[in-house]
């Protein structure tokens, strides 16, 4: 599993959607395996699911007969296959006592599961999700993650997320985008340890801020009980503070903050 990790406008969503046949990028080249992603749309589609970031479905329709409809779609018309097919995907996200309810009565969590299910059809080798825990609460973005590994661990998947903790959870590898380009990439431990030992951590009042912005090169800051913590990177340590037991967030806003992006702090 990849994780594409970057601030809204980044232009990760755009990249998914050219990694998925449905934009034209002004220049550049993709492939999956032996496959010309941009020159050969109809190959890469086969092998294909996508769940884009505003999926929508029928919302009086059941989950099983909407299944059917998307497995109609990807070429398998006999009726007794479609049945198996849609009963495994729907065991598969855990949604099959409610295959006979109406979509549109599903919590945020259900939808997204249904989401994946229409993405797992005809059985792709590779899975592209944008934003998929946008909007979730914490048990149902801990079931998606649940699911999201498990179909990792057959399937190259790409995930789009804002969220840092969907990356340091879920993925062996990332990248972080901004501006339109890749700023950093690598594993996510290794990132992490090459920026431990440079991130040191102080209390302030919050009106303090623009003071030690002014003087130090701030990446974050936090609440912590009502009170306001900030990270800020130094080779050094700086008089008063501490240092931070650096985690995927702090190497997420050095980066963006290392390449002149305005980050909210």
């Amino acid at each position: 599993m990849f994780g594409l990790l970057g601030p809204n406008g980044a232009g990760k969503s755009s990249l998914m959607r050219i990694l998925a046949t449905l934009q034209e990028p002004d220049h550049g080249t993709a492939s999956l395996d032996d496959i010309n992603i941009l020159e050969d749309k109809e190959s890469l589609r086969r092998v294909l699911g996508y769940l884009p970031q505003d999926f929508g479905v029928y919302p009086k329709i059941s989950p099983a007969a909407m299944l059917d409809h998307f497995i109609v779609l990807k070429g398998i018309t006999a009726k007794g296959e479609r049945k198996e097919i849609a009963d495994a995907l729907l065991h598969q996200t855990n949604l099959y006592d409610v295959r006979n309810s109406a979509i549109d009565t599903f919590s945020g969590g259900m939808k997204q599961r249904f989401g994946i299910a229409q993405a797992l059809i005809g059985n792709p080798k590779l899975i592209i999700v944008d934003e998929p825990t946008a909007g979730l609460d914490p048990s149902e973005r801990n079931r998606f993650h649940n699911l999201l590994a498990e179909i990792g661990e057959n399937v190259v998947v790409i995930l789009s997320t804002h969220i840092v903790d969907d990356v340091s959870d879920l993925c062996s590898n990332m990248a972080i985008l901004g501006g339109g380009e890749i700023l950093l990439s690598g594993k996510p431990r290794a990132v992490i340890d090459s920026i431990r030992g440079g991130v040191w951590s102080k209390k302030i009042h919050r009106s303090e801020m623009q003071d030690y912005r002014d003087n130090y090169r701030v990446i974050l800051s936090h609440l912590a009980e009502g009170e306001t913590i900030i990270h800020v990177l130094s080779d050094d340590k700086p008089e008063g503070f501490a240092e931070v037991n650096v985690d995927l967030e702090d190497v997420y806003f050095a980066t963006l903050v290392g390449h002149g992006i305005s980050v909210s702090i």
